[in-house]
């Protein structure tokens, strides 16, 4: 089993004397010893694992699917890459060249990269894809100071997956250095949201909110804190009530007049809803107060995503980075929308419900080659 193959070769279990060979230590100490011994291990373990993938066995490796020799074959080319660790990223609001935008969308490669190598960790077994994951995760976790714009930390979901599935594995630096790096980057966002008055709105209201609670409920759900999974899911379920309509449209929809924002919308609540769901808590359904759900808003983009409804993007969006980007030439922003934008999204959301596995499929036979090894099958 998986929680095996992780005991077996984490770096603190090989170190640590067995307490049975402390001789002449007095019972009472000799306990307390112990107790304190097992402590950090099982504060540690990541309580999350999102991704539920297997090891595969020997046999399986050569046979593997291609989705998943294409990710290993991925991390093995950056194994020996040093880490682009930053103390701060910046892309929201900002156009290619302009500011550190560039700068920091490479930087950004290292997360996706820590999600890779953890996952290729998971499949394989081989050690080096822990130790890359070791070493970028370090270096991400005693640099980056977060900024608590969830624009610009949304894609920190990769560094977490990451951390969820070798915390176990981890040297005890390691461990300690990420779960603190996690309950700072948590809790910060929830003092943010709750300082605000009541109700919500701007950025507190659309996109931006769905990108809080995302990584709230992640972090929340790995570190195992039942404080910060309380805020989590208040915080989601009042969200779900003032950003979507009890009919399924958004305040995104509304104000860009662009199925990009909804999909944008939709996705980061997805992803935590897939994060309660592996502490069994069913979020697709959760009812705000106006009867809002985001099973509702899945529902509503089903037909665009289908094709038997089509939309002109950002037509009547009033808000002037729209148009900007349209200026620039940036794919997306002008012409009719693309119901591959949504492939990832319902990719996802069939790991909640099956319902939405032929959408998924109709979109693209394959998820993307991360999602296949971390979920390989839809919800039953």
């Amino acid at each position: 089993m998986v929680r095996k193959v992780l005991m077996m070769e984490s770096p603190s279990y090989s170190r640590r004397m067995p307490c049975w060979q402390a001789a002449g230590t007095p019972l009472a100490t000799l306990l307390l010893v112990c107790s304190a011994a097992m402590l950090p291990a099982r504060q540690a373990r990541a309580a999350m694992n999102f991704c539920a993938a297997p090891a595969l066995q020997t046999s399986e490796r050569t046979n593997a699917d291609p989705g998943v020799k294409a990710l290993v074959a991925n991390v093995e080319a950056h194994l020996n890459e040093p880490a682009h660790a930053v103390a701060k990223l910046h892309t929201e609001g900002t156009l290619p060249h302009e500011g550190i935008y560039d700068q920091s969308v490479e930087a950004e490669k290292d997360l996706d990269l820590l999600r890779n190598a953890a996952l290729a960790w998971r499949a394989t077994s081989d050690d080096r894809y822990l130790k890359l994951v070791d070493r970028l995760l370090y270096a991400w976790v005693t640099t980056y100071e977060p900024s608590f714009n969830p624009i610009d930390e949304t894609r920190f979901e990769g560094l977490i997956l990451a951390y969820d599935m070798t915390a176990s594995a981890l040297p005890v630096k390691t461990r300690n250095a990420a779960m603190a790096f996690l309950t700072k980057l948590g809790n910060g966002y929830i003092a943010q949201i709750d300082a605000q008055p009541r109700p919500l709105t701007g950025t507190f209201r659309n996109n931006w909110q769905s990108h809080r609670v995302k990584l709230i409920a992640m972090a929340a759900f790995t570190l195992d804190n039942r404080k910060m999974i309380n805020a989590a899911q208040r915080l989601f379920v009042e969200h779900i009530g003032d950003n979507i309509e009890p009919d399924g449209s958004t305040v995104d929809f509304k104000e860009r007049d662009a199925l990009h924002y909804v999909t944008y919308d939709l996705q980061p609540l997805v992803t935590a809803a897939l994060a309660a769901r592996r502490h069994n808590r069913n979020w697709l359904p959760e009812k705000a107060t106006n009867g809002a759900t985001l099973a509702a808003a899945l529902n509503w983009l089903t037909p665009y995503a289908l094709g038997t409804k089509t939309h002109e993007e950002f037509v009547h969006s009033d808000v002037p980075f729209d148009a900007k980007r349209r200026e620039a030439g940036l794919p997306g922003y002008s012409g009719e929308w693309d119901p591959k934008n949504a492939t990832e999204l319902f990719h996802l959301a069939a790991r909640l419900d099956g319902r939405y596995t032929p959408i998924a499929l109709r979109l693209a036979p394959t998820p993307p080659a991360w999602l296949a090894v971390c979920l390989p099958l839809p919800a039953r």
